[in-house]
C-alpha cells in the first residue's frame, strides 16, 4: 500500500479532530461524574489544609 502525503495529511486532520473531541468529551464526563465529586472536593480542600499561613 502506497499512501501519498496528502492522503495521510487529510486522514490525520479529519480523524485527529474526532479523536481530540472524543478525548475532551471523555475528560468532561469523568470530571463531572457524580461519584468523582468527593475525590475532587478533597483535592480542592487539601491544598489549604496545612499551609494556611504566610510563608516565612
Amino acid at each position: 500500500m502506497n499512501f501519498e502525503h496528502e492522503t495521510l495529511v487529510s486522514f490525520a486532520k479529519s480523524w485527529g479532530l474526532f479523536y481530540l473531541i472524543a478525548m475532551a468529551v471523555g475528560v468532561l464526563i469523568y470530571t463531572f461524574w457524580p461519584s468523582n465529586r468527593k475525590r475532587f472536593a478533597r483535592a480542592k480542600d487539601s491544598i489549604l489544609d496545612e499551609d494556611d499561613k504566610p510563608w516565612k
